[in-house]
């Protein structure tokens, strides 16, 4: 293990009688690289992530089937139901000129150009065109639209994100 170990997926349920198990994949562009993936990773509501080589994976539907090395039952299939599949974060697929994975851009701070501070990025929503980033400071919530006309920058080393706010995006005491 190199790194962080990053979610990239949740076993849903058992698939088939010889252990095979059915993965809700959350990387929908590419369902494919599962496939290259050595080893992944399984943790369940309790203990420590345990190594498993995937032998065989392919997609099915909105899921992945993957035989995993050790797991020769329908029933050793079973206690794995629930378990969150992870990753090390080096092994994650390359991205994109100005693409960042979550587990990048969560907690950052957020400003305005001008500098005014909005607050943390605690979650993302996919909503199909665009994620929706949402910023908290207390009680207040804003909902940034994760489009290049809004987010001019993204600082990974200082965890900062600029935005640049459309109008009526936040109301004027906001600004």
């Amino acid at each position: 293990m190199g790194g962080d170990l990053i979610v990239i997926g949740r076993v849903t349920r058992p698939h088939g009688v010889k252990g095979a198990t059915r993965i809700e994949y959350f990387n929908e562009e590419d369902p494919q690289f599962f496939s290259r993936y050595k080893i992944i990773y399984l943790r369940g509501e309790e203990g420590d992530p345990q190594p498993y080589r995937p032998i065989k994976a392919r997609p099915h539907k909105k899921f992945i089937l993957a035989k995993l090395e050790g797991v020769r039952t329908r029933e050793e299939a079973e206690r794995l139901r629930g378990s969150w599949v992870l990753v090390d974060a080096a092994d994650l697929p390359p991205l994109g000129k100005d693409e960042y994975y979550w587990y990048e851009i969560l907690g950052m701070q957020v400003f305005t150009e001008k500098g005014r501070y909005l607050g943390e990025l605690r979650e993302i929503f996919p909503t199909g065109s665009n994620d929706v980033y949402v910023v908290r400071k207390g009680e207040k919530e804003f909902l940034i639209p994760a489009i290049k006309d809004v987010v001019v920058d993204i600082d990974k080393k200082a965890r900062k994100m600029i935005i640049h706010p459309l109008e009526g995006l936040l109301e004027e005491d906001d600004l």
